[in-house]
């Protein structure tokens, strides 16, 4: 028990530590940038996925092709995108009105769901131009986090729904618990045959150093006006009436959660899949919980030949105080989500 106790007081340091030198860091970016103005404000950079994919197979195309007929096979090419791009310009702005468009966004999710900041400004510039025949693809890795953090990402991408805009998120590795609510927003989803789904559940878990503060006199005094302002603390003696209260929170939101992805996908059997449990991604499409397996890079490439494909990214240049405490955010999600890992055993897909 000792062992324990200083465990978790070292844990406590170490959290605290690191909370801390964040919060250093934000007071000096903040400082830094007060008399600046628009000094945060990004750029939206607008990728044609097409043309990669041209020069990529224009490349394989004369690697392996025998060097005797190179030259010639080059000059030909060179006359047929000439000959195609006087085409294209003497037909800009007729016939081209009905061809379909896929926006392509990334979200790579953390504890925090912080990529939200990025994607707000992507979908709001998605919508001053996409309409219902065109798509959006949102690649999509996140193994969850704050309730409150992935509701609002999980907002973001129904303001393409609400305009009756397509949606297909494409997941290659994780779209668990906050994720997959994310994920469920789309019309279709496709995952590769090993990405980890699922995880329809609600987790909340804390020390509470009460005993050890009481073995080496410490008082800890907490003063609240409300029957439930505070439930469950770390430094205080908890009640078994706060423990109910906790679990009947708990409960609660799971329910929420139940009842968003249920809206969404009405096709699971939500009560069956609802019980915190995560699947590959061949498991889950048994369950109706993802539809095609299919890699993100396999979806694109079809699309790139029957429609124009553009990858859309909200860039914010950062100075060194902002980037530093970014960095320290990151460093304190690792820890929170392996040291979740590890007290769950499952620390070999959430590492």
């Amino acid at each position: 028990m000792e062992f324990l106790a200083e465990y978790g007081l070292f844990f406590a340091k170490t959290v605290t530590a690191i909370v801390g030198f964040g919060l250093l860091v934000a007071i000096v970016a903040g400082a830094s940038q007060k008399n600046r103005q628009g000094g945060d404000k990004g750029e939206l950079e607008i990728n044609p996925l097409n043309d990669q994919y041209d020069d990529i197979n224009k490349a394989m195309s004369m690697a392996l092709m025998d060097s005797s007929v190179q030259k010639a096979e080059a000059k030909k090419r060179r006359k047929e995108e000439k000959k195609l791009a006087k085409s294209k310009k003497k037909n800009a702005g007729s016939g081209t009105a009905n061809e379909k468009r896929v926006f392509v966004i990334k979200f790579n999710g953390n504890v925090s769901a912080s990529a939200v900041t990025n994607m707000r400004e992507e979908v709001t510039a998605i919508l001053t131009q996409a309409t219902a025949k065109d798509e959006v693809v949102v690649k999509l890795e996140s193994s969850g986090g704050m309730v409150h953090s992935y509701g609002l990402a999980s907002s973001q991408l129904d303001r393409l729904r609400k305009k009756n805009i397509p949606i297909t998120i494409c997941v290659d590795k994780v779209a668990a618990s906050g994720g997959y609510m994310m994920a469920c927003v789309g019309d279709k989803i496709l995952a590769a045959p090993f990405a980890v789904i699922g995880s329809i559940g609600v987790v909340a878990q804390l020390p509470n150093f009460h005993r050890l503060l009481k073995k080496n006199d410490v008082d800890f005094e907490l003063l609240t006006a409300g029957e439930h302002k505070r439930t469950l603390t770390i430094f205080g003696e908890n009640t078994e009436q706060g423990r109910e209260k906790f679990i009947e929170d708990l409960q609660d939101t799971h329910q929420l959660f139940k009842s968003y992805v249920a809206e969404r996908r009405p096709q699971i059997d939500i009560d069956k899949v609802a019980t915190g449990e995560v699947w590959f991604g061949s498991r889950a499409h048994e369950l109706a919980l993802v539809d095609e397996l299919m890699t993100s890079d396999e979806y694109l490439t079809h699309s790139a030949k029957e429609s124009k494909v553009f990858e859309i990214n909200y860039v914010q240049k950062k100075k060194l105080p902002q980037r530093l405490g970014i960095a320290a955010e990151e460093s304190a999600d690792r820890l929170l989500v392996k040291w979740w890992g590890r007290l769950t055993n499952s620390s070999n897909i959430y590492k």
